[in-house]
C-alpha cells in the first residue's frame, strides 16, 4: 500500500482520515454488493424467461397433432406470456428503469374512431410565470388509453301521457305502444341480442349469464333468458331462410359437418346429431358476392342431409372425403355438381405417418405438396383469370410430377399398409383433388368452412350439448347469423339489435334480403 507524501502528523487528523476511508470503503462494497444481487436476480431472471420462451416456441412452433383443438395451443400461449409479463412486471418493480426520452405517441390514431372520446385535461398547478403574466398555451402531448366499463343494465321507462280537452267530451287521444320482441317482458331488443351474442358468438351458457347478471342484482331465471333466445330465434327464421337461399344461388360453396350431442328426453341420453355447414367465401378470388356460412341440424350424417340441405344449388360444392357426399352428384338428381376435394385431407393422411416414424414416402409426398401450397400462397386475392393462368403455368406439372410419384410408390408398398391406405385415399379422390387445376374459383383445400365450424365445437364443449332437437336447429340459427356477421366484419349485437327492432316494427317480408348481415350499416 502507498500513502501520500503529505500526511499529516497529527494523530487526531490521521484517525478522522483512515475512519472516513473506512466509510468509503464499505460503501464501496455496499454498491458492489447490490450490483452483485442485481447481477444475480438478473441471471435469475434470465434463466426463467429463456425456459419460458423455450416453452412459447414449442407452444408455437413443436411438432403437434393437426387434429388437436387449436384452443388448446392459444391457452397455452395466453399462459406463458403472461408469466413472461409477471416476470419483467416483478424485475421493474425491484430495479425500475431508468427514465428515457419521450417517444411519439405509438398508439395514437390505432384505436376505432366510432369508440366514444371521454376528454380530460391536466393543466399545472399555476399557469402564473414568474414575471406575474399569465402563460398561454402553446401546443399540448395528447394520449390515448383503451378503457373499458363493465356491462351495466339499466332500465327505460316508457311513459305515455293520456290527453283530453277542458272544453269537450270528444275523447282522450294517447300514443300508441311500442311494439316490443317480448310483449310486456322486461328485455330491449338489445338486451336479447346480447344474450344471443353472449351464448352463439362467445360461447356462454345461459345458465353462466344468468350467474353474471345476478352479481349485479338482477335476478334472471335461465329459462326466461332461455325463452327470449327461442322468440328471437322463430323471429330470425325468415331471415336465416334468405340467408340460405342467397348461398345456395352462388355456384362455388363448401361444405363440411361436425357432431352435435342432443339430449333424448325419452331415454334421458345423448344422442350424436349433426351441424351441417353450407359457407361461401369468394374472398380468394376478389368474387363479388359476401362471405356467409348457414348452419343446418340434422339428426345424422346420411348424405341424404346433404342432399336435401343443396336442393336448388348448381355448381362446385367444394368438400372433405367423407363419401356421404356421393349422393349429392347421384345421375338421378337434376342438379348438376361436381366435387371439389380437400388437397389438406391428403396431406393429413401423409402427415399422420411421419409422426412415429421417418417414412420417407410419406416426407416426400408431404414436400411436394407443400409446393403446391407456396403457389396458392403467391395467388391469394388475385382474379379467378389470373390465378387459374398461374396454376396452369405452374401447378399443372408439379401436379403431374405427383401424379407419378404416387403411382410410384403404390407400387413399392403393400396396398394394406398405413402408407398405401394414405396413398390409396389421394389416388381414390384424385379427380376431385385436381379440380382446382380447370377453375380459379376452387381452393386447395376445405379450410374455409372448417374454420366456420370451430364456434360450433367451441359453443359444443362449453355448454356440452343440445338440450333438444328443436333447440339444436335454433342453436343452428343464430350461430348462422352470428357467424356471418363475424365474416363480413360486422359488429353482431349491434346487427342484431338493428334486425330485431325492425322485425317488431313490421318489416316487409318482400323486403328480407334488407336484414342479410352483410346489408348491415353500422351506425354510431
Amino acid at each position: 500500500m502507498s500513502f501520500p507524501a503529505d500526511l499529516p502528523t497529527d494523530v487526531a487528523t490521521l484517525q478522522a482520515l483512515l475512519r472516513a476511508a473506512e466509510e468509503r470503503a464499505s460503501e464501496r462494497d455496499a454498491r458492489l454488493a447490490e450490483r452483485d444481487a442485481v447481477i444475480e436476480r438478473k441471471e435469475e431472471r434470465i434463466v426463467r424467461l429463456e425456459k419460458l420462451v423455450a416453452d412459447f416456441k414449442r407452444a408455437m412452433f413443436g411438432s403437434k397433432s393437426e387434429k388437436a383443438d387449436p384452443d388448446q395451443y392459444q391457452l397455452a400461449l395466453e399462459d406463458i406470456e403472461t408469466a413472461i409479463a409477471t416476470v419483467h412486471a416483478e424485475d421493474e418493480a425491484i430495479d425500475p428503469p431508468k427514465a428515457q426520452p419521450r417517444k411519439r405517441d405509438a398508439n395514437r390514431g390505432a384505436l376505432p374512431k366510432h369508440l366514444p372520446r371521454v376528454e380530460e385535461i391536466i393543466t399545472p398547478e399555476s399557469t402564473t410565470c414568474d414575471c406575474g403574466c399569465d402563460r398561454h398555451v402553446i401546443g399540448e402531448d395528447t394520449s390515448e388509453r383503451l378503457d373499458i366499463i363493465p356491462a351495466q343494465f339499466r332500465v327505460i321507462v316508457t311513459r305515455r301521457p293520456k290527453y283530453a280537452c277542458r272544453s269537450c267530451e270528444s275523447g282522450i287521444v294517447q300514443a300508441p305502444a311500442v311494439s316490443r320482441l317480448i310483449e310486456s317482458g322486461l328485455p330491449t331488443e338489445a338486451t336479447v341480442a346480447s344474450v344471443i351474442v353472449a351464448k352463439f358468438a362467445d360461447h356462454l351458457p345461459l345458465y353462466r349469464q344468468a350467474q353474471i347478471y345476478a352479481r349485479q342484482g338482477v335476478d334472471l331465471d335461465r329459462s326466461t333468458l332461455a325463452a327470449w333466445v327461442g322468440k328471437a330465434a322463430y323471429e330470425l327464421a325468415p331471415v336465416y331462410d334468405a340467408l340460405i337461399a342467397d348461398l345456395k344461388r352462388s355456384t362455388k360453396l363448401f361444405m363440411d359437418e361436425t357432431t352435435a350431442p342432443v339430449l333424448d328426453p325419452g331415454k334421458g341420453k345423448v344422442k350424436k346429431g349433426y351441424f351441417w355447414a353450407l359457407a361461401r367465401d369468394d374472398r380468394p378470388w376478389n368474387g363479388d358476392d359476401p362471405p356467409g356460412v348457414a348452419f343446418t341440424y340434422a339428426p345424422g350424417r346420411s348424405g341424404k342431409h346433404a342432399v336435401d340441405i343443396l336442393k336448388g344449388f348448381d355448381g362446385i360444392l367444394q368438400v372433405d372425403g367423407y363419401t356421404g357426399y356421393n349422393r349429392v352428384i347421384d345421375p338421378k338428381r337434376q342438379a348438376n355438381i361436381r366435387l371439389a376435394y380437400c388437397w389438406a385431407h391428403a396431406r393429413r393422411k401423409l402427415f399422420e405417418l411421419t409422426k412415429n416414424s421417418a417414412a420417407p414416402i410419406a416426407q416426400e409426398g408431404l414436400r411436394q405438396i407443400t409446393s403446391l401450397y407456396r403457389v396458392e400462397a403467391q395467388i391469394r386475392s388475385l382474379p379467378a383469370s389470373q390465378r387459374l393462368a398461374v396454376r396452369q403455368d405452374k401447378s399443372a406439372p408439379m401436379v403431374a410430377d405427383f401424379k407419378t410419384w404416387l403411382e410410384q410408390a403404390r407400387a413399392q408398398v403393400s396396398a394394406k399398409s398405413p402408407t398405401g391406405e394414405a396413398l390409396k385415399y389421394i389416388a381414390k379422390y384424385w379427380d376431385g383433388l385436381i379440380l382446382f387445376l380447370t377453375d380459379g374459383r376452387i381452393e386447395m383445400d376445405n379450410n374455409t368452412v372448417e374454420r366456420t365450424i370451430r364456434p360450433i365445437a367451441i359453443g359444443r364443449k362449453n355448454s356440452l350439448f343440445a338440450g333438444h332437437e328443436a333447440g339444436a336447429q335454433n342453436w343452428a340459427v343464430l350461430a348462422s347469423l352470428c357467424e356471418t356477421c363475424k365474416l363480413n366484419g360486422m359488429e353482431p349485437h349491434g346487427y342484431l339489435t338493428q334486425t330485431l327492432t325492425a322485425i317488431v316494427n313490421g318489416h316487409r317480408q318482400s323486403q328480407i334480403n334488407e336484414l342479410l348481415p352483410w346489408n348491415y350499416v353500422q351506425t354510431v
